[in-house]
């Protein structure tokens, strides 16, 4: 049976080094982000490396957007076997002072437009003889304790966490309700600093093919539902 991966929110940390991993497991990969200029990049790149690579310019924080990504990559992939989900919202930053639109628009990523997305790609999920997947990168603002509160305050961070808390609770309510369909879904927490992503400043010390290897583990193993790296 050929498989493929659906990576959403592509980048060049985290994402890239998932496209990789999956790819090398003998996965055909699509790729989605708003860029296509850096899409094409990417799809050459895996390409050299001898991957088959498709790319999908979509915005992401339209849930509508989101979910019509799938079908035009099923339509040049075949069935999907697992999305994963690396798209995130950074607006909202304080709270106090964000309009209701960036709110919902941190929102909107996290959870509207990923379940528009999982729901799309679900039937193909489904289909998969138990091999099914929706993998999503999470942060550690998403736990709730005095330091990461404080944390996300004091780097202007709000919206960025209230999201991710959100997401968590999604993942862990989304792996309960389709485990009974043979679809697995599992997240990794990243507890740090990746380094090539937008957040390192030079001081990341994260490698992202050891975030990859965590989501290729959990994908092979399908118990846990999250997993912390850092």
């Amino acid at each position: 049976m050929s498989k493929a991966i659906l990576v959403c929110g592509f980048g060049t940390g985290i994402s890239k080094a998932v496209a990789e991993k999956f790819g090398a497991e003998g996965f055909s990969v699509g790729l989605v982000a708003r860029n296509a200029e850096r899409l094409a990049a990417a799809v050459r790149a895996l390409g050299e490396k001898g991957l088959k690579a498709e790319g999908f310019a979509a915005d992401l924080s339209d849930p509508s957007a989101a979910a019509a990504v799938v079908e035009r990559a099923r339509k040049a992939l075949g069935p999907l076997t697992v999305v994963h989900w690396n798209a995130y919202g950074a607006g909202a930053g304080d709270l106090m002072e964000a309009d209701s639109a960036a709110i919902r628009g941190a929102l909107d990523v996290a959870t509207t437009s990923l379940l528009a997305t999982l729901r799309a790609a679900l039937p193909d999920l489904r289909s998969q003889a138990g091999q099914g997947a929706l993998l999503v990168t999470n942060g550690g603002l998403a736990y709730s304790n005095t330091n990461i509160d404080k944390m996300a305050v004091e780097h202007s961070s709000m919206g960025l966490a209230l999201a991710n808390a959100a997401k968590h609770k999604l993942v862990g309510m989304l792996a309960q309700k389709l485990a009974r369909d043979g679809v697995y879904v599992g997240e990794v927490v990243v507890m740090g600093l990746v380094k090539g992503t937008a957040f390192d400043r030079g001081s990341a010390t994260l490698e992202p093919s050891r975030i990859a290897d965590k989501f290729w583990a959990l994908y092979r193993a399908r118990t846990d539902v999250s997993a912390d790296v850092g």
